[in-house]
């Protein structure tokens, strides 16, 4: 493995049952990267068209706040509930057919986005959309290693089709975003387009709930992409008894991942860290632009502009990731440098808060860029430690552990964010947690062989499986 020294190779020691490779070796690592990239946009273009204008459509409608938070919260518990038993799902009925799923659960989210107006049927969307985001947490990025394992074996470099992957999608939520701010304000540009179009459909379709309607159409392509561009390999069918006999056992082996090897501990841990400097972001970053604008409009296109950019470091980061591995000598060391960077960003918001100088603002902005620059360096890196850990069985179930992970954390960050007094604390509170976690990579993780998971499909009668 490219930037890792003295370290046995995963599939050293024990014999470990294996999933089926990926179907035909002839897929070659490149154009595996190539399509695993296009997925990787493809999934989160929509949802970056619905950053600007979510709150404001849902407001439009005659949604107060604390309604439009009730549905965020919905999205947020769905993912939760549903990470561990859909991670299990990929393993057990396939990648293709969870990804595919996932693209129809967030067109007909967005379809009730940009026509429905009813409390009930945003809380829907926001369900589905929930349910799409642990749908797709772990498959494309377990086909993508299953299809190089299955071609050039397990020594194959990972980290560049994993940095392009996290490029790919923070490149969709810039571009997203840019689209989804920037629809509704070029149709008020014309001479009465936006109110045609909202007379023509008899309010049902008004400018703001274009980019969700476009974002529907975009998953209709996502949909048709996954089902034509991501061969899979024969499984046994996908009956009743195997799916619920199978996925309550990749959700236990999924709940033992952390305590049975350190080293997939310390990503899991990475990702907590992650959850929580996000949390920390998402939620002070938008008052703080509001104040320094002066006006909460002025501070939404601020914002904007801000997220915007904020996925293009993350992005930026993804391309290092690679370059970070091998400047550092380890995956490992490029996690912990990745750490460093972010909690300097968090420490540079921290200690700029209250002060709307044009120092301080160039800090605060500097800040912002630095923690998902950083956070675009670790992600490829610990992502890269982690596949080399978890044999090909129980790829996608270590996947959602580790999303799951975030968005706990998350969760519990944005609560105690918003108890906390303004001000620095809950910005060097972050900082301090990352800090924490990011210096666990200091120490090199014990060199072992992948974590033998038992596969969640049975193995028909009469066969052996690959050893």
């Amino acid at each position: 493995m490219s930037g890792r020294t003295a370290t046995p190779q995963p599939g050293d020691g024990a014999s470990i049952p294996s999933a089926p490779a990926p179907e035909g070796r002839g897929l070659d690592p490149l154009t595996a990267r190539r399509r695993f990239i296009t997925v990787s946009f493809l999934f989160w273009l929509p949802i970056g068209m619905s950053i600007a204008t979510g709150v404001l459509l849902f407001t439009d409608r005659g949604l107060g706040l604390a309604a439009i938070a009730g549905f965020f919260a919905v999205h947020s518990l769905t993912a939760a509930a549903m990470e561990l038993p859909t991670g299990g799902l990929s393993d057990v009925i396939g990648r293709r057919t969870v990804l595919a799923t996932a693209g129809l659960l967030n067109c007909t989210a967005f379809t009730l986005f940009g026509l429905a107006g009813a409390a009930w049927a945003i809380t829907l969307g926001m369900a589905l959309m929930g349910c799409a985001r642990a749908l797709s947490s772990g498959p494309a990025e377990a086909w993508y290693v299953d299809t190089v394992h299955a071609h050039a074996g397990p020594d194959a470099d990972l980290r560049t089709g994993l940095a392009r992957g996290g490029s790919a999608m923070s490149a969709a939520l810039a571009l997203g975003t840019l689209l989804g701010g920037g629809l509704p304000w070029l149709l008020g540009l014309g001479p009465g387009v936006g109110e045609w179009l909202t007379d023509a459909t008899g309010g049902l379709v008004i400018p703001l709930s274009v980019p969700a309607l476009l974002g529907a159409l975009v998953e209709i392509v996502f949909v048709l992409y996954v089902l034509s561009a991501l061969p899979e390999p024969p499984r046994p069918p996908a009956t009743l008894r195997r799916v619920v006999g199978g996925v309550p056992a990749a959700i236990a082996v999924g709940l033992r991942l952390g305590a049975r090897d350190a080293l997939i501990r310390r990503v899991l841990l990475t990702a907590s860290a992650t959850g929580a400097a996000l949390a920390a972001v998402e939620l002070l970053t938008p008052g703080r632009a509001a104040a320094l604008m002066g006006t909460a409009e002025s501070g939404a296109l601020l914002f904007a502009s801000l997220a915007c950019a904020g996925f293009l470091c993350s992005a930026l980061g993804s391309q290092l990731a690679p370059a970070a591995a091998r400047l550092t000598r380890s995956s490992e060391r490029a996690v912990l440098a990745g750490g460093g960077v972010v909690t300097l960003g968090l420490t540079l918001l921290g200690i700029t808060t209250g002060s709307t100088s044009p120092y301080a603002t160039a800090a605060a902005v500097t800040g912002y860029g630095l923690v998902y620059l950083g956070l675009g360096v670790a992600g490829p890196n610990a992502n890269d430690l982690l596949h080399r850990r978890v044999d090909a069985s129980g790829r996608a179930t270590a996947l959602s552990v580790q999303s799951l992970a975030l968005q706990l954390v998350a969760a519990a960050a944005g609560l105690t964010v918003g108890i906390l007094p303004l001000g620095p604390l809950p910005w060097l509170l972050a900082a301090g947690v990352v800090l924490a976690v990011a210096l666990l990579w200091i120490r090199r993780a014990a060199a072992g062989p992948q974590v033998p998971l038992p596969s969640a499909r049975p193995v028909p009668a009469g066969s052996t499986p690959e050893r």
